[in-house]
């Protein structure tokens, strides 16, 4: 059950960091990879300096999930060019 939570999340989290920083046309498998991967670098980097981690599906979770998405979405719009 975990892993399907962790899927919600991560297309959720990709599909809101994708709406703040476009990829152009990318599918779906890649959003939801792109989310899964955020979510555990804004683990990573919320539970560094304190803020907490991602815990499970709330509203936390969603927002450092997001952050950590936009932050993979960022690097792969420059690793791509």
């Amino acid at each position: 059950m975990a892993i399907i939570s962790w899927v919600i999340l991560g297309l959720i989290a990709g599909w809101i960091a994708k709406f703040f920083m476009p990829l152009g046309r990318v599918g779906v498998i890649k959003t939801i990879l792109l989310g899964i991967a955020g979510a555990l670098v804004g683990g990573y980097i919320s539970t560094f300096f304190g803020w907490g981690s991602v815990t499970g599906f709330n509203f936390p979770s969603l927002l450092i999930s997001v952050l950590g998405s936009i932050i993979l979405i960022y690097i792969y719009r420059h690793l791509r060019q």
